[in-house]
């Protein structure tokens, strides 16, 4: 009999792993006016919500779906930013908050943090399900050498629980956590793998440290995500820290030092909620472009979050100016594509750093069919760039809709 690598990858730690049930544009260039802004719209109104009804759910909070309680374990933390904005006070949406965790398929340890290894952690992501650890009752930082990788058939919901006790290490050398449904080698599950609707992947009361994907190439596509690669399926990440991961330095199209998305299913949002990326100096990732998260075509709904210290490093901007590298642009959060919606709601984005554009955020939707929805949320103190042809701080094209209310953006 032949063993599959996911099998090879199971048995070879099944005495790690204690198994509780069965596993299955461009810039658009030019610079604009900067001011300073608090509370009303700034942005026109008439079809801000143009090309949003394709799939992307107008999630900010209060869409009407019931509210959830999602209780934070890393408000506190030993060591490090505390995950989230300790000033947002948004309602998250029932399907925004956290999994179900109750019945495991894999626990990963014995209850000592000898027993929670790099393989076993690798082997229980490769067999999916629900996956917990029993690490003791202190913090324990399991490092990686290679990245964790979701294979697609073993859904469809797969969660990665950390507790508020596991941090999740690329020891500078490797990504941590990568899954792509269009990738044959984690299985190939429909014909439309861009566009299915699973793996649902959520991390959530995890670490996210030390990520570096500056050697990955993902099969001739665009590298990035340090920490997390995630194309096709859903992702959502809840109570969550990202700390001094990194991607490639230059590139036009290299982004996401936390995290990098692509295609999620009917272009509904990742949740991103009570999350934080960098949070104070020393902490901060950093990558070509999107020093926290980078999308492509990808809709967010950003809830009670953090993005403070993270940098956009690369130079020359999309399309690259001639002789530069390309890249430089959204300090916190850079997204491109087409019909796609950035929503904020208590969310804090601060002293970031960028070189071509968007120090807070770069936002370009190429067919101009694409919003921003900011409430309740406050961007300022972000350092360099230019092109802010609306609000100080965010990068996009004049005639991109942006609804501000209860917020302050200012430099």
């Amino acid at each position: 009999m032949m063993l599959s690598l996911r099998d090879l990858l199971f048995v070879g730690v099944s005495g790690m792993v204690g198994v509780a049930a069965g596993c299955g544009g461009d810039d658009g260039g030019g610079d604009g006016d900067a001011g300073t802004v608090a509370g009303d719209d700034g942005g026109d109104d008439d079809g801000a919500d143009d090309g949003a009804d394709d799939g992307a759910d107008d999630d900010d909070g209060d869409d009407g779906a019931t509210p959830t309680d999602v209780p934070n374990p890393l408000t506190d933390p030993v060591e490090g930013p505390p995950a989230g904005n300790p000033d947002g006070d948004c309602e998250i949406p029932g399907d925004a908050g956290l999994e179900d965790i109750s019945n495991p398929t894999t626990v990963v340890g014995d209850g000592t943090a000898e027993s929670c290894t790099a393989n076993a952690t690798i082997a229980a992501v490769a067999a999916g399900g629900v996956i917990v650890f029993d690490c003791g009752p202190d913090p324990v930082t399991i490092t990686l050498d290679r990245p964790a990788k979701v294979f697609n058939d073993t859904g469809p919901e797969i969660v990665i629980d950390g507790g508020g006790l596991v941090t999740l290490s690329g020891g500078g050398s490797t990504r941590t956590l990568y899954m792509n449904t269009c990738d044959e080698e984690q299985v190939w599950t429909t014909a439309m793998c861009d566009n299915q609707d699973h793996p649902r992947l959520t991390v959530q009361n995890l670490t996210f440290v030390d990520g570096n994907s500056t050697n990955e190439t993902n099969d001739g596509e665009s590298a990035g995500g340090g920490a997390i690669w995630a194309r096709g399926g859903r992702l959502k990440i809840v109570n969550s820290r990202f700390f001094n991961n990194r991607c490639a330095p230059t590139g036009q199209d290299v982004g996401g030092a936390g995290v990098r998305t692509f295609s999620q299913y009917n272009g509904e949002p990742v949740y991103l909620v009570n999350s934080t990326f960098g949070g104070e100096e020393g902490y901060g990732n950093e990558c070509s472009n999107g020093g926290g998260i980078s999308s492509i075509n990808v809709s967010w709904t950003v809830i009670n979050s953090l993005f403070l210290h993270n940098r956009a490093v690369g130079n020359g901007g999309n399309p690259a100016l001639e002789g530069t590298p390309g890249g430089g642009s959204g300090g916190g959060i850079y997204n491109d594509g087409n019909t796609m919606t950035l929503s904020l709601c208590g969310t804090k984005i601060e002293r970031n750093e960028v070189i071509q554009h968007g120090s807070g955020i770069f936002f370009v939707s190429n067919d101009h069919s694409g919003d921003i929805r900011i409430d309740r949320s406050v961007i300022k103190g972000n350092v360099g760039g230019s092109w802010y042809p609306t609000y100080p701080q965010i990068s996009n094209h004049d005639d991109t809709p942006i609804e501000v209310s209860d917020s302050v953006i200012e430099d």
